[in-house]
């Protein structure tokens, strides 16, 4: 009897202990990182910062990441800044031809503050990684300071593995680098799980396509293919399909049907002639030119039913592409049309904005303007803050021209 009372007496109180401990296990368990599959989006009026090393500075010169967020949010007041700087860590370290004070670490923190982020890309650890494990400690401090100052500001983060190198120099002890790497990458993703931030591995992917085609250049860095496969894949991690939806239309004896995607406007079944449209929710990113063998992300139109022959596309009356009946069947890619002459032009746009914003937060003469000798030159300080007005513009136009423009197709045989 008494063993049974001192059991039931125990049992809340095991109940509560067990809670308890739970309670704080639960507490000590380290955050998992959002799963990348979760829906990424942008808001007007979002300010995006692309941090980091030479893998963003060099972004300069195509502008492919950026094209890429700007055409899944047509239209929205979304400002870029791209503060990468090559060679950089996540002590800012590079900045260090700045004169004291601010110190290069300072400088780091007010460009970050001056952008006024939203949303920071952050990609570190491809130059800390040449210190090797020894390294770790103080990467990872870095990089925890770096998104405590991010998470002050209100700003969301979204953290970047390294990519790897490839050198033809049998020297360079490639694997040992990318050993290394690889380690960097691990201890970014473990602190974005720790920290409940976004992690993006780009690290398996750059290294599965740089086996297959070329991406990289001097063994180093991405080349225009290898960043418009970037802008591929952080569109899929950030759960963003990466290529439009597939236009389908059958053609029967007596009729037209638009399967998918597709509004017919006109058909004449007996003479093999169909109009239409396609809807387009967003512009393709321009193909990279220095790489034909890239896998590219085209709207796919697919016609069935089709007599025997050839047959053209137009855009707005724009020769598009000529195919035979089987391969309209099978499903045939868009690579150029009124779309990509759009996008094109939106890039330049983008290209042009970002190098205005470049010479405007890193002039070559900054000791003479802004610095220690400023009583020389400080009169252009102005000049600098008048881009400003120029860049505002640039990007009013950019969302203007961001939205996919209606476009009549038209699908007629050869004669």
């Amino acid at each position: 009897m008494k063993k049974r009372n001192v059991k039931a007496l125990l049992s809340p109180i095991l109940v509560v202990i067990s809670i308890a401990i739970g309670s704080v296990v639960a507490q000590n368990q380290p955050k998992i990182a959002p799963s990348t599959s979760q829906i990424f989006e942008l808001k007007d009026n979002d300010r995006v910062v692309f941090l980091g090393n030479s893998l963003f500075e060099n972004e300069f010169q195509y502008g492919y990441l950026e094209l890429a967020l700007t055409t899944r949010w047509p239209g929205h007041n979304v400002t870029f800044r791209n503060l990468g700087w090559t060679g950089d860590n996540v002590w800012g370290e590079a900045r260090s031809t700045f004169t004291n004070p601010p110190t290069p670490y300072e400088h780091l923190i007010q460009q970050i503050t001056k952008a006024q982020p939203t949303v920071v890309f952050v990609a570190y650890g491809g130059v800390e990684a040449q210190e090797g494990e020894v390294g770790l400690p103080r990467f990872r401090d870095g990089l925890s300071k770096l998104l405590d100052k991010i998470d002050s500001l209100g700003a969301k983060s979204i953290l970047l593995s390294p990519i790897p190198v490839k050198y033809e120099d049998v020297t360079a002890n490639v694997e040992k680098r990318n050993a290394n790497l690889a380690v960097y990458a691990s201890a970014i993703e473990k602190l974005a799980a720790e920290r409940g931030k976004m992690f993006i591995d780009i690290y398996k992917p750059i290294e599965e396509m740089s086996k297959k085609t070329t991406i990289l250049e001097n063994g180093v860095h991405l080349n225009e293919a290898g960043y418009y496969y970037l802008a591929e894949v952080l569109e899929k991690n950030l759960g963003l399909d990466p290529q439009p939806k597939a236009v389908s239309i059958a053609v029967t004896k007596d009729n037209v049907e638009a399967v998918a995607t597709a509004k017919m406007l006109d058909a004449d079944v007996k003479n093999g002639m169909l109009k239409f449209t396609a809807e387009e929710r967003f512009l393709p990113l321009p193909f990279p030119t220095n790489n034909p063998s890239i896998p590219t992300k085209g709207q796919i139109i697919r016609v069935t039913g089709l007599k025997k022959g050839f047959y053209t596309l137009t855009a707005d009356n724009q020769h598009v592409i000529t195919a035979s009946e089987k391969k309209w069947a099978e499903g045939v890619e868009i690579t150029q049309g009124p779309s990509f002459n759009q996008v094109s032009k939106l890039r330049e746009m983008i290209l042009k904005k970002n190098e205005q914003f470049f010479f405007q937060y890193r002039p070559l003469n900054r000791t003479y303007i802004l610095g220690f000798r400023s009583y020389e030159q400080g009169r252009h300080a102005k000049g600098l803050e008048d881009q400003s007005l120029i860049i505002k513009w640039l990007e009013g136009q950019i969302a203007l021209q961001s939205a996919p423009k209606p476009i009549v197709y038209q699908l007629a045989p050869v004669k």
